[in-house]
This record gives C-alpha cells, sequence and structure tokens, in this order.
C-alpha cells in the first residue's frame, strides 16, 4: 500500500491500524533545536481522541503519544521523529459480523478488490483512527510555527449553521462545548440535534472552517503546487471530507471582477480578502479562511442491505462504537494538516 506519506521537506509517514497494536508516525524534516512543549502536544490529542463527551464515540483510548526517537533533552534533533500511540480499547469481535460483508460507503470492497485482502477490525488502516498520528505531527508542526494562529472550529452541523463572519467570533469559546462551535446558542442547538440523530441510530454531517492568521507572504509554489491546493489535497486525504473551499468559494462564482477584486491599501495589505489570504497560490499575508465539508459517518445503528463477499445482497446492522457526528472529533485534525502543510511551505521558502 501506497500513499502514506505527506509532505516534501516537512514530512509525515503513519503507520498502524484502528485495532493494531499500535498507530504511530515518523516525522521527517523537522528542523533541529526547537523546545516542545509535551503537554501542548497531548492536549491536541485529547481534542481528537474518541469518549470525551456524550456526542462521540465512547471507545475509551488515551492516545498518549510515547516519543521514540529525533528528541533529546526536550528538544528535536534535526533527526526523524518517531512515536508511537498504543491501541488500548479494541474490541474487534464489534467487527466479527462484516468478515465476510461490504459495509455500505465504507473502504470494505475497494480494499478487498485492489488488495485481496482486508483488515476488517475498524476497518483497519482506513478508520479515522489513523488521523491521530496527524494530530501530533500537526501539533510539532504549530509550535515550529508559533507566530502563526490556525483555528478551527465546526460551523455546521446538518441543517444547522452559523453565518456569523469569522471575524466577529471569539475563538477562545470554540473549547468550551463539546460540538466545538463559538457561537454558544448554536453549539448547544447542534448537541441537542446530534443526540436525536444518535436516538434513531442515525449519523448527520457538517462543516469544519478554520482561519490561519499572521501567514507571512510568501509561501505557496506557482502552477502545481500551490498553497490552496496543497490545503485542498490535505483536507481531502482526511477520512470523510467530501468538499473544499477556500475564500469566497463557491459564491464567489457569481460575483463580477469589479465586487470581487480585492483592492490594495498602501502597505500592500487589501482592503478586502475574497482571494482568502491567497492569490496566484502565495500567500499574501491577509488571513487564510476555507471551509472542509464532512459527510455522515457510514456505520449506522440500523438495518440496511449490504453486500457479501460472494456476490450476496444481505441485511445487517452496524455494531460497536461509533460518531453520530464526525465534525466536533475533526477540528484539531483540520488544524493539524494546515500547520503541516504550512511547515511545509515554510521550509520550502527558506530555501530561496
Amino acid at each position: 500500500m501506497a500513499g502514506n506519506s505527506y509532505g516534501t521537506l516537512f514530512r509525515i509517514t503513519t503507520f498502524g491500524e484502528s485495532h493494531g497494536e499500535a498507530l504511530g508516525g515518523i516525522i521527517d524534516g523537522c528542523p533541529s533545536g526547537i523546545a516542545l512543549d509535551f503537554d501542548a502536544i497531548q492536549l491536541e490529542m485529547s481534542r481528537r481522541k474518541p469518549g470525551q463527551s456524550a456526542i462521540v464515540t465512547q471507545r475509551k483510548e488515551p492516545d498518549d503519544v510515547q516519543f521514540l526517537s529525533g528528541i533529546f533533552e526536550g528538544k528535536t534533533t534535526g533527526t526523524p521523529i518517531g512515536f508511537i500511540i498504543p491501541n488500548t480499547n479494541q474490541k474487534s469481535d464489534d467487527y466479527s459480523h462484516i468478515k465476510d460483508n461490504y459495509r455500505p460507503s465504507h473502504a470494505d470492497y475497494v480494499y478487498d478488490q485492489k488488495y485481496g485482502f482486508r483488515d476488517y477490525r475498524g476497518g483497519g488502516r482506513s478508520s479515522a483512527r489513523e488521523t491521530a498520528s496527524r494530530v501530533v505531527a500537526g501539533a510539532i508542526a504549530k509550535q515550529m510555527l508559533s507566530d502563526i494562529k490556525i483555528h478551527a472550529y465546526v460551523s455546521a452541523v446538518g441543517p444547522l449553521s452559523i453565518e456569523t463572519p469569522y471575524q466577529e467570533l471569539d475563538f477562545s469559546k470554540i473549547e468550551s462545548n463539546p460540538v466545538r462551535c463559538p457561537d454558544q446558542e448554536m453549539a448547544a442547538t447542534m448537541e441537542d440535534y446530534i443526540k436525536q440523530i444518535r436516538k434513531e441510530g442515525d449519523t448527520v454531517g457538517g462543516v469544519v472552517t478554520c482561519v490561519i492568521q499572521n501567514v507571512p507572504v510568501g509561501l505557496g509554489e506557482p502552477v502545481f503546487d500551490k498553497l490552496h491546493a496543497e490545503l485542498g489535497k490535505a483536507m481531502l486525504s482526511i477520512n470523510a471530507v467530501k468538499g473544499f473551499e477556500f475564500g469566497s468559494g463557491f459564491e464567489g462564482s457569481k460575483m463580477k471582477g469589479s465586487e470581487h477584486n480585492d483592492l490594495y491599501n498602501a502597505d500592500g495589505t487589501t482592503r478586502t480578502n475574497l482571494s482568502g489570504g491567497i492569490q496566484g497560490g502565495i500567500s499574501n499575508g491577509m488571513d487564510i479562511y476555507f471551509k472542509v465539508a464532512f459527510k455522515p459517518v457510514a456505520t449506522i445503528m440500523q438495518k440496511q442491505e449490504s453486500l457479501d463477499n460472494k456476490g450476496n445482497i444481505t441485511e445487517m446492522t452496524g455494531k460497536g462504537r461509533h460518531d453520530p457526528c464526525v465534525v466536533p472529533r475533526a477540528v484539531p485534525i483540520v488544524e493539524a494538516m494546515a500547520a503541516i502543510v504550512l511547515a511545509d511551505f515554510y521550509l520550502i521558502n527558506k530555501t530561496y
């Protein structure tokens, strides 16, 4: 299986399965001499981990990170940073009913067809649990880019959404509720809606908005390696992501050029920011903002038709511990992938 690495100079390779002994990764290219805040890294893991509230999967995993290399006396050495995250709460029997069956909208069928074999325990490598390793790398990237601020939050759950411009939101309130929505009133409504969806044995999707501030001018490469193209690839590599738009996005297609152009100030900043902080694939110093759309989790606790490995249409009901809505736990993953992209381009920029 290829495709387990991301990045050019700041590069993360992940390994492990949902119900294996451990997840882990190797971070290549991290500069030496960075004093790491291990509590901050673990905090990022706690934001992503299962079992953190009543509206997420109840699998209990501490997600404690064990660093194996690349760090000495609390600082990065410049050599590969190796780490593992032990799996402590596997319940593989929860998945015995799908050993010979393919769950609708999961990777089961395509994995079996492509590789002739699959780890059916929680989806194995296709499980969103793989993203735990990305959060470790993203937490280190954030500390490497200490002047850049990355804030992601839930802006929509199913039909519920906040339309308030991000400039008017208080990002300090993102972590004040389990939905991770900075609008407290809407957060409560979203939480109730997710709980109702869970009672129905169903799931619901949503949108995570991300805002990146204090980005220097010049990150990103023209043509194929545009900054927004890499952000899009990074976000679309996250499990359950179905859409990505930055800046004015699809709404910009409805506008005239005279309405959409970001006119300059004398200092090079722009009066508006419909470009989303990126022009010609290169950061222009303005805020970068984008939205990431997540589909409903595919495993539902309702009867539905499935396909077995002999070509028979069968009936099955989901079992095990699953998120009724993935977006609250996706917030730190979106931030992590954004940090990894920026860290990579930051190092590339230093080669000029």
